[in-house]
């Protein structure tokens, strides 16, 4: 059988996983040119991988500092990465094939479907179009507020700061160039007190981290008149995430002088706002991580493990995945067989995928934790940051990543790609799917709890 025939014969998880492995492997050959790093030698093949799985899977965890070890060539090649990583391997080549005049497709659309989470196909190629505007028009207004900003202090470089920092936000990448201004490693913490770099960058991922499918009903609300459950479970379970997130990091780090307690009120507010939103697959800090209590960092490993919504930049296992799990619960409490909420039904087979994918990436985050305490010298508590970072595509670190072995690097890439494609999506790939039996089985009732 020839490749081509091989290739059509692939199912749409497998052609994903397949996709974004050439995507991170083509970034990891350019990251591991001379080229690419400045006043070191050529970066060794295994960083490359990571810093471009990074990239494509919109992480932002790195073992090499982005703007002291790459030069303006490598910098841009983790852009465009972060760049197709945001908007999936399957949106640029939909995009390009539209812009040719080429027809999408009925493998295409199914391949689509199954990248952006979709329901059905119908809309899916509309859905693309709307993206690219959405990432255009966001992209370029976080642009033009950064320049204004940075240009005076920076100069012309200011610039090329404004449009890394922009598309790194709105793909809740978390990758940033301010190594090179306030030394290795320090994210955004120069900027804790400074309003218009806090909340560009915060508005550029939670809009982001809201989902392009909610974003496209907000630009059709004038024709439509209503919002989908799915948008509204989305607004309320991503308000409440952030206020309990930028609640709880305000008070429990008030007292604390080495984070909140060394700042005045106003700066303190903004510092647990965007510290607060930020574990919502994002990235960046403005605080020292390392220096916050337990208690906090404890909470941000529980949001991040939440994470974003589906169909968009972010990653862990969905808003709407928990708050599907939540619903469960409560009707389960109430003596209610079904789960309702805005005077909807939601599908049994909808809250059993939702708590299919929570099981099966809790499954892949003990077993890489497991596995990194054995290969790393940390305590369990900072390697289990590090994995649930690495699985909610966050990028958040206590510090654990720039010091891993060999073998922690693989296992984190694979936590990386497993987390930005989704655990189900690798086990649709490798695993062989079974015909559905025509019969059921006699039902009995175990006992439960």
């Amino acid at each position: 059988m020839s490749p081509t025939r091989q290739l059509f014969r692939l199912t749409p998880p497998q052609i994903l996983v397949l996709g974004f492995a050439t995507v991170i492997l083509i970034g990891a050959v350019l990251l591991s040119l001379p080229i690419a790093t400045e006043g070191v030698a050529a970066l060794s093949f295994t960083d490359a991988l990571f810093t471009a799985t990074s990239a494509v899977c919109v992480t932002g965890l790195v073992v090499v500092d982005t703007a002291t070890t790459f030069s303006t060539f490598g910098e841009v090649v983790i852009m465009i990465l972060i760049q197709v990583g945001g908007l999936g391997f399957m949106g640029f080549a939909t995009f390009f094939a539209l812009l040719l005049g080429k027809r999408v497709g009925m493998r295409e659309r199914l391949i689509l479907t199954e990248a952006y989470n979709q329901n059905r196909l119908g809309g899916v190629v509309q859905l693309v179009k709307y993206m690219v505007i959405i990432f255009a028009l966001f992209e370029g207004i976080g642009f033009l507020i950064l320049a204004a900003r940075w240009v005076p202090e920076f100069g012309l470089k200011g610039l090329y700061y404004a449009l890394f920092h922009s598309i790194s936000a709105f793909n809740n990448a978390g990758f940033d160039l301010m190594g090179d201004q306030f030394g290795p490693f320090s994210s955004m913490t120069a900027f804790v007190g400074d309003p218009i770099v806090s909340l560009t960058l915060a508005s550029l991922f939670i809009i982001g981290g809201i989902g392009f499918v909610v974003l496209v009903e907000l630009f059709q609300y004038r024709y439509a008149r209503r919002f989908s459950l799915h948008t509204k479970l989305v607004f309320v379970t991503t308000l409440c995430l952030t206020v309990v997130g930028v609640g709880g990091i305000l008070v429990i780090e008030w007292g604390n002088a080495d984070t909140l307690g060394a700042l005045g009120f106003g700066d303190a507010a903004m510092a647990a706002f965007f510290q607060g939103v930020t574990p919502r697959t994002a990235g960046f800090n403005t605080l020292d991580l390392a220096a916050m209590y337990p208690a906090t960092q404890f909470l941000i490993i529980l949001l991040m493990f939440i994470g974003a919504s589906p169909s968009s930049t972010g990653g862990g296992i969905k808003t709407t995945t928990f708050v599907a799990i939540l619903l469960a619960v409560w009707g389960m409490v109430r003596g209610h067989d079904d789960v309702v909420t805005f005077r909807r039904r939601i599908p049994h087979g909808q809250i059993y995928k939702a708590l299919t994918v929570s099981v099966a990436s809790m499954a892949l985050v003990t077993i890489m934790t497991m596995l990194l305490t054995i290969t790393e010298s940390s305590d369990v508590f900072h390697v289990f940051f590090e994995t649930v970072s690495a699985f909610g595509t966050v990028g958040l670190s206590l510090g654990v990543t720039p010091e891993l072995s060999e073998t922690g690097k693989f296992l984190v890439i694979f936590t990386m790609f497993a987390g930005r494609l989704g655990p189900m999506t690798i086990a649709f790939a490798v695993a062989k799917r079974m015909v559905k039996p025509p019969y059921r089985h006699p039902e009995e009732r175990p006992l439960i709890g």
